[in-house]
């Protein structure tokens, strides 16, 4: 029963001097989370295919997987190290001292904490989450109480003893609550702080019309041409959103440039005047994956501000730096070659949502988001690819990352059960920068059928699409494809995403009454 109650105060314990790392790190210099640059350090060290897997299994909900599976394992570690301190007292400031110099390390590590505020946090939690678990094991091993003893001359634990124990394991449990609360609040007080620095954007010196009426369906169901900001979708590899300071922000353009410069995020405001319609997408979207979305960005073309540098014969790649060390490469010639290729501030009419980039990020048309779109920009570097490889590239993605064309059946859905008769077939389809020029459909293996698409909105987006099946009773099953601008139709054949994007035919199962 001992040892089960210790493992108990370890659990406890070990989230008291997390609470207490947290709460210290929200007061301290810094705008980071320990807990979450010991995630960053994990992801880091863990082998592409199984971070591919979570993508791939968990989606946008992936960070919290593996933050939940960390809480989960400390916890572990802090109830063993409770219980092999019952009877040794000097494993528990052991234990939790190596708990601390991972957690400094990791921090330190992390760009967005300075290493004193790692080491000082760490510290304090140690020392806290140390002292709450010798209290609780004090109590176990009984104090100055002795064992009451039965009828039966059997000894059990004094009624105090276990008194004592639960009143001090619900006081630093309750004490572990308020700190997490005070430190989550602290910091989201600080990242809304940082959201609201007024952000005036620059009207654009050749608005883009309105979507022609016509680029949308009425069809209920299908994906909407533009994606809402808060429907677009979400992959990255930070566990939390970074808090820019837009007032103090620079982005450095480095490298092999003949002048090396910084842009603070007010020039960019006023240098912004530049609207493209993009549709992103992330490599990791299974075929008829909903990991894309369409918006009209606002931003300053990168090609501007490279010519403002200086471009070096030579340079391949373009490198962008996160505020967090994450970076993408794409190519040199994506910035020229006439495609969508800005520094984005703005998303929709509005300014960038924390959760996409804000204060800037990059936006590049017809390339994959893991080799391209760096959100949180800091850093434009320009250097080759025999010299450097971007984040994912050494753990097995490839370093060039093309759109590959798709398409996706939205309706009817998968399983669903439809009635004998017309039945709408809708969806959306894209491809690169070049746009999408066919869509057909084929039931039950038979013949591609033309759908009828949606006017355009822009080479650089996907389009929608329709097709009117007459559907007859029984089970029936769907296939799309799409043909790019130059003729080219979607392969059939069948891919993962990685190393650079799946492929294949998106199918659905109807039953038709």
């Amino acid at each position: 029963m001992t040892r089960a109650r210790a493992a108990i105060a370890g659990v406890v314990a070990t989230t008291l001097a997390l609470a207490t790392t947290e709460t210290l790190l929200a007061v301290l210099p810094g705008t980071g989370s320990l807990f979450v640059a010991v995630g960053n350090a994990v992801i880091g060290a863990t082998p592409g295919p199984i971070v591919s897997f979570a993508i791939d299994t968990f989606g946008s909900a992936n960070r919290l997987v593996l933050l939940s599976s960390m809480m989960v394992g400390m916890s572990g570690a802090g109830a063993l190290i409770a219980r092999a301190s019952v009877r040794r007292r000097w494993i528990a400031p052991v234990g939790f001292g190596l708990f601390g110099v991972a957690g400094a390390a990791a921090g330190a590590a992390d760009a967005t904490i300075t290493t004193s505020s790692a080491v000082l946090a760490t510290a304090g939690g140690v020392v806290v989450g140390t002292a709450a678990l010798a209290k609780v094991l004090d109590v176990l091993r009984g104090g100055e109480s002795t064992p009451e003893p039965l009828q039966d001359g059997t000894e059990i634990e004094p009624q105090a003893t276990r008194r004592r124990f639960l009143g001090w394991t619900v006081a630093l449990a309750g004490s572990a609550g308020v700190l997490l609360a005070t430190g989550r609040f602290l910091q989201d007080r600080a990242a809304t702080t940082v959201a609201r620095t007024t952000t005036d954007l620059a009207a654009p010196a050749q608005p883009l019309p309105l979507p022609p009426a016509g680029a949308s369906l009425d069809v209920d169901g299908i994906s909407p041409l533009v994606t809402p900001n808060e429907d677009f979708y979400r992959i990255d590899t930070a566990f939390t959103i970074p808090r820019v300071d837009a007032s103090t922000h620079r982005i450095a353009f480095t490298g092999m440039v003949d002048r090396p410069f910084e842009v603070t995020f007010d020039e960019l405001l006023d240098l912004a005047d530049t609207e493209m319609d993009v549709t992103l997408s992330c490599v990791s979207n299974q075929v008829g994956g909903d990991l894309i979305g369409t918006a009209r960005w606002l931003g300053v073309p990168l090609a501007d501000l490279l010519e403002r540098a200086g471009v070096q014969a030579g340079a391949d790649q373009i490198v962008g730096r996160s505020v967090d060390g994450w970076t993408g490469g794409f190519p040199v010639e994506a910035a020229f070659d006439g495609r969508p290729a800005i520094i984005a501030v703005g998303m929709n009419g509005e300014p960038l949502p924390a959760r996409h980039g804000y204060p800037a990020r990059l936006v590049i048309a017809g390339l994959y988001g893991y080799v391209s779109d760096t959100k949180w920009l800091s850093e434009i570097e320009l250097t080759t690819f025999d010299a450097f490889d971007a984040y994912w590239v050494p753990r097995g993605w490839s370093a060039l990352g093309p759109i590959k064309t798709q398409s996706r059946i939205d309706v009817p859905r998968d399983s669903a059960s439809v009635d004998a008769g017309t039945v709408a077939v809708a969806g959306v389809a894209w491809s690169d920068e070049h746009g999408v020029s066919a869509v057909e459909i084929s039931v039950d293996d038979g013949p591609w059928q033309p759908a009828d698409l949606a006017d355009e909105l822009a080479t650089t987006t996907w389009r929608q699409w329709i097709y009117r099946w007459e559907a007859s009773a029984g089970n029936h099953v769907l296939r799309v494809r799409a043909t790019d601008a130059d003729g080219r139709p979607q392969t059939a054949d069948i891919s993962p995403p990685a190393p650079d994007g799946a492929t294949g035919h998106h199918t659905i199962r109807v039953s038709v009454a």
